[in-house]
């Protein structure tokens, strides 16, 4: 159901719209982690290996999918804030038909280079299979991603996340109990948990698709609002296309460190393959706080009450700060415990993962901010500043640390921790003077 974003308390709906789409983000990637978890109890350091780097592949795919979508989210946003409902019509229609090409497009693409994705990524002689088998099955359920994600765009640009949240929630128990038939009984490791990821993301489209047709949204879609419309498809792309690539760039660093550990054996690739895993995890309450800056600013932009805008990016930044310090004390505290849930067959794998967790951990703090800066500056149509500030962190930062501290330091995954959270520092630094800069050009108005 559409919801009035406008009215009320800032704080209420920041809530109201963050916790919900937090519980999805949550029920996602606990069922991916728990591939992994499942894969690790049946398994060894390979078939841990081959879900963890096949998983990070579709991970960066469904967050570009995911930043190309937020193109439809904010201009819909904008367009419910006017009570524009006829532009609303037309940009949900012209979203359907992108990411329709879209899906074509990556699934033929990710299928013709999957081979040279896994030699890319120096994926380990014994994990090579495995992660073929994974990457096949899940690159021939893209459609399945794309379609999922674009029907959540729609709902969150009208302001509602309790759909998108029932539509995981089903899917997310469904994929646990095939995971345990597939990967348990059934012997089928690492493809058995691709199997399970897609069959339960094809339900999942099933049921929202079925919901979107019978809910009452308020906006009459109707068949010529799925012709592509100039301006329309260039509005939608201008967002979706720079955070699509940011968070795309973002993904390729990761692998990048990925194939990094890789190349320094099982033992570290399991290790940073569950530490991503994990921080996926705790990355969720940043991420639910972008998509709630970017969807409530945008409705008060189109309705032209900025300063409530403004008062959902402060808050917002208060709350990844609590939350940043709350996990960087539990990381610290609990490192070797958090790592041991995923695999209790290798020491070597707990140690070097609880050394790569602690320094990773402090990324939180700094990526809470930019991630919050990142969804206001989408908001006003200006997703070239989180483009930015991304591409400057993971050049300058993310990737050279990485290689210096794999050279300095072979023996610790403590330093290779470290990259991340330096490059969201300077993410930081650059977001916040272009933050300034917006104010003093009158961009936020």
């Amino acid at each position: 159901m559409e919801k009035d974003l406008t009215e009320g308390s800032v704080q209420k709906n920041l809530l109201v719209f963050s916790v919900p789409y937090l519980i999805s983000c949550f029920l996602q990637t606990f069922y991916g982690l728990a591939d992994l978890f499942i894969t690790g109890q049946f398994n060894g350091a390979a078939p841990i290996t081959a879900v963890s780097v096949g998983s990070q592949v579709m991970h960066m795919l469904t967050v570009m999918i995911v930043g190309l979508a937020m193109g439809a989210t904010v201009l819909i946003g904008r367009y419910i804030g006017a009570k524009d409902r006829e532009s609303a019509a037309k940009a949900i229609g012209n979203a359907v038909t992108i990411f329709l090409i879209v899906a074509a497009f990556l699934t033929a693409a990710c299928l013709a280079g999957m081979d040279g994705i896994i030699t890319a990524l120096k994926t380990p002689a014994e994990a090579v299979s495995g992660t073929r088998d994974y990457l096949f099955v899940c690159f021939v359920g893209i459609p399945f991603i794309v379609a999922y994600n674009v029907i959540s765009s729609i709902f969150r640009g009208i302001g509602d996340t309790k759909s998108p949240m029932i539509f995981v929630l089903i899917a997310g128990i469904l994929n646990i109990v095939l995971d345990y038939i597939f990967i348990g009984p059934m012997l089928m490791g690492a493809k058995g948990a691709a199997i399970a990821t897609v069959f339960s993301q094809a339900v999942s489209v099933c049921i929202a698709l079925l919901a979107l047709t019978k809910m009452k949204l308020g906006i009459a879609l109707k068949p010529w609002d799925l012709l592509p419309e100039r301006e329309t498809v260039r509005a939608i792309l201008s967002v979706g296309i720079p955070v699509a690539l940011q968070d795309g760039f973002i993904q390729i660093s990761f692998l990048i460190i990925t194939a990094i550990a890789n190349s320094r054996g099982v033992d570290v690739a399991a290790a940073v393959g569950i530490v991503e895993k994990i921080i996926s995890f705790v990355f969720l309450v940043p991420s639910a706080m972008e998509a709630s800056v970017t969807a409530l600013t945008s409705q008060n932009a189109g309705a032209g009450k900025h300063e409530r805008g403004e008062e959902t990016l402060r808050t917002a930044l208060v709350f990844c700060s609590v939350y940043a310090v709350v996990m960087i004390v539990v990381a610290e505290l609990l490192a070797e415990p958090i790592v041991h849930v995923f695999t209790d067959k290798s020491e070597a794998v707990v140690t070097l993962g609880a050394q790569y967790l602690r320094t990773y951990i402090f990324d939180v703090f700094f990526a809470g901010f930019h991630f919050c800066l990142s969804g206001y500056f989408c908001a006003y149509n200006e997703a070239i500043y989180s483009f930015i500030h991304n591409i400057c962190a993971i050049l300058l930062v993310r990737i050279p640390g990485a290689i210096l501290a794999t050279r300095l330091f072979p023996m610790t995954l403590y330093a290779l921790g470290l990259a991340a959270p330096c490059g969201s520092l300077l993410s930081t630094l650059i977001c916040l003077s272009l933050l300034r800069r917006g104010k003093r050009l009158g961009y936020w108005h």
